[in-house]
């Protein structure tokens, strides 16, 4: 099992790359493609963004629509990747 400080310094489970996406509009560095919702929060946490790990995160999509990603969810990011995490009591 690996921890969430060794994901962050990119010896987590199989081959990543650092990759900048997007969280509340802050650039964040991941090793990816592959990620948790949780482990994303958890990276945008670390790196200032204020924003806690529990708040609901949604990928903005393409296509200008978005999509709930679950603390469990496996996403593939890219440098194009937004997200946007939200207190879940927020009804906007």
């Amino acid at each position: 099992m690996t921890s969430t400080v060794e994901q962050q310094s990119g010896h987590k489970r199989g081959p990543g790359h650092e990759v900048a996406i997007a969280v509340n509009n802050k650039t964040v560095t991941v090793t990816g493609p592959r990620l948790t919702g949780l482990e994303i929060k958890e990276a945008a946490v670390a790196q200032g963004v204020q924003i806690e790990v529990d708040f609901l995160l949604s990928e903005e999509l393409p296509s200008g629509g978005t999509r709930i990603v679950g603390d469990s969810d496996v996403v593939t990011v890219n440098k194009h990747s937004k997200f946007t995490a939200v207190a879940g009591d927020d009804n906007s």
